[in-house]
């Protein structure tokens, strides 16, 4: 996007006095007024042709979406955490240490120790795993740029362990897979970095949720499509949707009518958002 674009934002001259120049303390002011235009003036800058420009827009906004995010408690990190529990049957390794006592006793009393003495440690499932899907078919303008990335992260920040960001068109893309290691802020910077491109094939989006989430070991398993779900492209999407353990479709609310109509064939949920700050206050009630 170049300079003469985003000058038809009138605050763009105050933010961006000159090539290469962003100031931070007009931004916030512009934030403080109006918060969605402020992170919609950001992700376009953040497409900026004048590269340093960019570079300063990315930069800042990978801080301020994560910043935007962050209320309430983290989820832990890590594939799950090792917790001792009782023995049973059903298994699980036993705990040497904290079953030590225990072992002595029913030596000394010449028995083998009775199953409820004994301790065991397995990992604790991951409580959420989550997969965002992102539209990127048609234009990517600054409010779904910026939506998006909000939306992911929302899923790292609530989900750490577990979450997988791919955007898609006529094709999937992978930003972030399940349970690859990359820090939110690149995250959030390749989001900005996306390029409308394509058609829409939400059948072709959902099973590749569907595959991401496979393999993982948490008790709840969430897709979030962020798309008005208009299928140009490919399949009917309605039997993946059915087969996923939980769909929530956040779609335009100027353009509701096939996010709803995808919702009712499933038993998905939808909510419809109008710029990025509701996009984040959907989430936030969503991913608690």
């Amino acid at each position: 996007m170049s300079r003469r674009d985003l000058d038809r934002n009138e605050s763009f001259s105050d933010i961006s006095p000159e090539l290469g120049k962003l100031d931070t303390e007009q931004f916030e002011e512009l934030l403080s007024e109006d918060p969605d235009e402020a992170l919609e003036l950001l992700a376009k800058m953040a497409q900026a042709t004048d590269s340093e420009l960019a570079r300063l827009a990315r930069q800042l906004a990978g801080r301020l979406v994560l910043d935007l995010t962050r209320t309430g408690t983290a989820r832990t990190r890590g594939v799950g955490k090792l917790v001792r529990t009782k023995a049973t049957i059903d298994g699980g390794d036993i705990d040497i240490d904290g079953s030590l006592d225990q072992l002595v006793s029913a030596k000394a009393e010449g028995r083998p120790p009775a199953i409820d003495e004994l301790t065991t440690t397995a990992w604790q499932r991951p409580r959420t795993a989550i997969c965002l899907l992102v539209d990127r078919s048609g234009s990517m303008n600054g409010e779904r740029l910026a939506s998006a990335a909000l939306a992911a992260a929302v899923c790292s920040w609530r989900a750490p362990a577990e979450f997988a960001v791919l955007a898609f068109g006529d094709r999937v893309v992978s930003i972030k897979e399940l349970n690859q290691t990359k820090s939110p802020e690149s995250v959030v910077a390749e989001v900005l970095a996306l390029r409308g491109h394509g058609t829409t094939d939400v059948q072709l989006a959902l099973h590749a949720a569907q595959l991401q989430l496979a393999g993982s070991r948490a008790s709840r398993k969430l897709t979030i499509l962020l798309s008005d779900a208009e299928v140009t492209t490919g399949g009917d999407p309605t039997p993946i949707a059915k087969a996923l353990d939980e769909l929530t479709i956040l779609a335009p609310e100027d353009e509701p009518d096939h996010a709803r109509k995808l919702a009712a064939s499933c038993g998905a949920r939808v909510a419809e958002v109008g710029g990025p700050f509701s996009v984040l206050d959907a989430l936030r009630a969503l991913v608690q």
